[in-house]
């Protein structure tokens, strides 16, 4: 029986096997790249015409469409990531998390930025000095009820 992790890992599969990249496989399903990847990592759900067009995109099977339209469990563990790359992410939440929580809350009050009413976007920009990854968080700000 197939759950999110052998999901995921059919997903992956396909996607090397074929040689596409998530650029690609948004576009197949007219979504963002970085979205779509959080879907096939078991972090979001499709609808139905989404994650059909996926799995047919990718030649993937009916069980692997009805689990992408399933909700996810977000749960991850308390440890700290060991991935670099994730890692920095991690690392620069921690350095710089506080401040951009003092900023938000000087420019909007208390509350929140959304991660469901939410986009990212990731780029590369060409640097003489060596390419730079820019890493957008769009999202919408949520202030706390008052009752």
């Amino acid at each position: 029986m197939m759950n999110h992790e052998t999901m995921t890992a059919t997903i992956l599969t396909a996607k090397n096997e074929k040689g596409y990249t998530w650029e690609q496989l948004a576009e197949s399903i007219g979504m963002s790249p970085v979205w779509t990847a959080s879907c096939c990592y078991g972090m979001n759900t499709m609808l139905e015409d989404q994650a059909k067009s996926l799995c047919k995109t990718l030649a993937l099977g009916d069980e692997v469409a009805q689990l992408l339209q399933t909700c996810p469990n977000k749960q991850w563990g308390n440890a700290v990531p060991t991935d670099p790359l994730i890692y920095r992410l991690y690392e620069a939440s921690m350095i710089y998390g506080q401040s951009v929580k003092d900023i938000v809350h000087e420019k909007f009050g208390d509350g929140i930025m959304s991660a469901i009413d939410y986009k990212m976007f990731v780029d590369r920009v060409e640097d003489p000095k060596g390419d730079r990854v820019v890493i957008t968080l769009d999202g919408k700000f949520l202030p706390y009820k008052r009752w």
